[in-house]
């Protein structure tokens, strides 16, 4: 099992949620740059993996278990 330090935990946290921020932007606004017709269902899926990831990095940057 890995075993991170407090500021290892807190830099992965961050870096999950830019990658969620990312996800959600590709996934809900990218749609209006590319040239077919927006889809609700791939924007749902954006702010699902949006909220999955947010919440992925809240539960990492919570305190280590001992």
């Amino acid at each position: 099992m890995l075993v991170l330090k407090r500021e290892q935990r807190t830099l992965l946290a961050e870096t999950v949620r830019d990658i969620a921020n990312i996800a959600a932007g590709a996934m809900v606004f990218g749609q209006f740059l590319g040239s077919q017709m927006f889809s609700m269902w791939i924007a749902i899926g954006g702010v699902a993996v949006w909220i999955a990831l947010v919440a992925w990095a809240i539960g990492l940057a919570g305190e280590a278990k001992p």
